[in-house]
């Protein structure tokens, strides 16, 4: 008898040992799967989206980093495998309301044309259905991991033009300060030895991107205090922009002491990888001094009890089945928003007499804007007693993404161009069709002779006409856009520019004012028939 409750007693330990380890699988069973499913519902709704995201990682170097995000997350949350196994999945119904806020905003992306917007939203999605899969607890604890996701978004670039000005100033700076004459107009600077300009390569944008995501990771694996990882972060932010500024001014060292034989072309920017890169190791060497212990970090839980059982199946299941409705009626809004649009080719003609002003016998100048694939457009002179005014028109409707009126593809001149550069910028105000509007303002500078049959230099007065409505912010016209769009006004748009040489007698201000204020009127009809045509 007492050897047989032995035995007994002995053969209950694995029994139970058998059942606990089923109790803490079978919760997670139904999470995971309907999880994954919504993840593919999402991905392949929003294909076109991801697509976009692939081609910007594989185009262009400044992301190319990009596609190793998603990998680094999976891993990120993998290595959380055995703490996750003790958490009892849930699923919610609360990320139903920022799924829709993200859905609408992809919405408005779509509409405008913006990739960051749309990528965004799509990324919100993803990190939205975990919680409504798996729950609240669960996803706070794999919450840096779906942070982490939305650096997959390949954005950033917005700040180029600021980050261009900001290395022109230190480079002409530090030139300066080390006894070399320098000359300075807009981005381009001219010093004993040659002429220079700071381009977009130069601005270290993609040195900046690269090493927050790098710090980001590096911060959240050494580091378990909140303000150590601030700093390192903040040090990551501030070492490559001081390091861009000092690469900058090296190379043009480089080039001014070698007459121009070291640091030009390719060695220009190999020189600054490596100096980057330098820099960088330095940064991760010095911070690696003061790494934490991380062990606790990814420690499995202690042994305890089962995790508590899930709801059943049907109220698990329902809010991830109403996630994934309310993640496929933005592209539903979009596709009946866009049917109603009208397909006609757009007819533009400016016209021959814009009040006192009649169309000169030949262009002002040879120079024109570069904007991609508009609808139609139009390059004029208008002259009166002997002073002329040039006009450019872009007109866009039916806007996607290859063709669309507000784009950083679409600027005054390049920075490659070998005939213009554009040394000078600003606002003004000026009486358009009866109304005071604020236009942008820019001076452009012919090169090297490159003006024989033109002015040397172009004062340019720029704005949006967006059906009817006038604005010079990039930002208010994407939202004017929009909101035509949902509206069913549709997506009529346009860029008008005024031109004049800067050495006008009384000023290319004065004489391009005096033509928006009488012959502005002419040209804001023109752009209300060519709508009216569609």
């Amino acid at each position: 008898m007492s050897a047989q409750r032995e035995e007994t007693t002995m053969g209950v330990g694995p029994v139970s040992a058998a059942v606990n380890a089923a109790a803490q699988q079978q919760p997670w069973r139904t999470p995971l799967l309907a999880g994954g499913l919504l993840l593919a519902w999402i991905g392949f709704l929003y294909r076109d989206t991801a697509m976009a995201m692939f081609t910007i990682w594989m185009r262009s170097e400044t992301f190319t980093h990009c596609i190793v995000i998603p990998p680094i997350v999976v891993w990120l949350v993998w290595r959380q495998r055995e703490k996750l196994a003790q958490m009892p999945p849930r699923s919610a119904l609360w990320p139903l309301l920022p799924a829709a806020v993200a859905g609408f905003g992809w919405l408005l992306g779509e509409l405008t044309a913006i990739n960051a917007v749309t990528q965004l939203a799509f990324v919100a999605l993803i990190v939205l259905a975990v919680p409504a899969a798996v729950g609240w607890r669960v996803s706070v604890a794999i919450s840096f991991p779906l942070g982490f996701l939305f650096l997959a978004v390949p954005i950033g670039e917005f700040v180029m033009p600021y980050m261009m000005e900001r290395t022109a100033d230190f480079t002409v700076m530090a030139l300066r300060l080390s006894g070399i004459v320098v000359y300075r107009e807009g981005l381009q600077f001219m010093i004993p030895s040659g002429n220079w300009s700071v381009v977009e390569a130069c601005s270290g944008v993609r040195y900046l991107i690269a090493s927050f995501t790098v710090g980001l990771l590096f911060a959240y694996l050494n580091y378990r205090s909140l303000a150590k990882r601030l700093t390192f972060v903040a040090v990551s932010i501030a070492v490559p922009i001081l390091a861009n500024w000092v690469r900058a001014y090296m190379i043009v060292m480089l080039g001014h002491l070698s007459g121009n034989k070291l640091a030009t072309g390719v060695d220009h920017l190999v020189y600054g990888w490596v100096f980057f890169g330098i820099v960088i190791m330095i940064m991760f060497a010095i911070g690696a001094r003061w790494s934490d212990d991380m062990s606790a970090q990814v420690a499995p839980a202690s042994a305890g009890p089962a995790v508590a059982a899930s709801p059943g199946k049907p109220a698990a299941l329902l809010p991830v089945a109403l996630f994934a409705l309310v993640a496929a009626l933005p592209l539903l809004a979009s596709g009946w928003i866009l049917r109603g649009e009208a397909a006609a080719p757009v007819v533009l003609a400016l016209p021959a007499q814009a009040g006192a002003w009649s169309v000169a016998a030949k262009p002002l100048s040879d120079w024109k804007p570069v904007y991609e694939n508009p609808a139609a457009e139009a390059r004029v002179a208008y002259s009166r007693d002997g002073q002329s005014v040039g006009v450019y028109v872009g007109y866009y409707r039916n806007q996607n993404y290859q063709r669309k009126l507000v784009s950083s593809s679409n600027v005054l001149v390049v920075s490659d161009d070998r005939n213009w550069a554009q040394v000078a910028g600003g606002t003004r105000v000026a009486e358009l069709n009866g109304q005071g509007v604020e236009v942008r303002s820019a001076e452009l500078r012919a090169l090297q002779g490159s003006a024989a049959d033109g002015p040397e230099r172009l004062v340019v007065w720029r704005w949006y006409w967006i059906d009817g409505r006038l604005t010079a912010s990039d930002r208010n016209a994407k939202l004017m856009t929009a909101w035509s769009r949902l509206t069913g006004a549709g997506d009529d748009s346009a860029v008008v520019m005024l031109y004049a040489a800067k050495d006008t007698p009384g000023g290319a201000d004065a004489l391009l004012a005096a033509f928006a204020a009488e012959g502005g009127t002419a040209i804001f009809q023109a752009l209300s028939q060519a709508k009216a045509a569609r």
